[in-house]
């Protein structure tokens, strides 16, 4: 029984800080500060984006960042918040986010307008030094049924 209260009490007490992750992130997209985006990345954190580009280290993903928020045509258009959010606790020390947000106008190295694109993000976070830090993020974009 104890291990239910504590699963619990981790939901409760746990649940603001690990969706805390999710708004600098979103916050260092919004304004383009690589630095404020991969704030709460480990030093050796892992990360895949919806085109396959991988970066392994916090140092990696900064620099990875920075050329990225440095494309004009990448950054154009909006991410509204979250579709959803969900906190799922694996243990006291390891927590997974999923969620969703929809990206409109963004355009195409060509300058074309992309459609709006569904981003779904999975986050590995592990408590490290009394906070939670991510270790893995995986994003993926939802395609349409029936398209290629």
């Amino acid at each position: 029984m104890n291990g239910c209260a504590t699963r619990a009490a981790i939901d409760h007490d746990e649940h603001d800080a690990v969706l805390a992750v999710i708004d600098s992130w979103n916050e260092g997209w919004k304004t383009r500060n690589a630095a404020l985006a991969v704030a709460d990345y480990a030093e050796d954190a892992d990360w895949t984006n919806a085109f396959g580009d991988r970066f392994q280290g916090r140092v990696d993903l900064l620099a990875g960042l920075e050329f990225i928020f440095s494309l004009d045509f990448v950054m154009t258009g909006d991410s509204a918040g979250n579709t959803y959010e969900d906190v799922t606790f694996l243990s006291d020390d390891v927590a997974l986010i999923r969620s969703q947000l929809t990206r409109t106008g963004q355009m195409t190295g060509t300058g074309e307008v992309m459609k709006d694109r569904s981003i779904n993000h999975l986050r590995v976070l592990q408590r490290r030094d009394d906070r939670w830090v991510v270790v893995s993020h995986l994003i993926s974009q939802a395609k349409e049924k029936g398209s290629q």
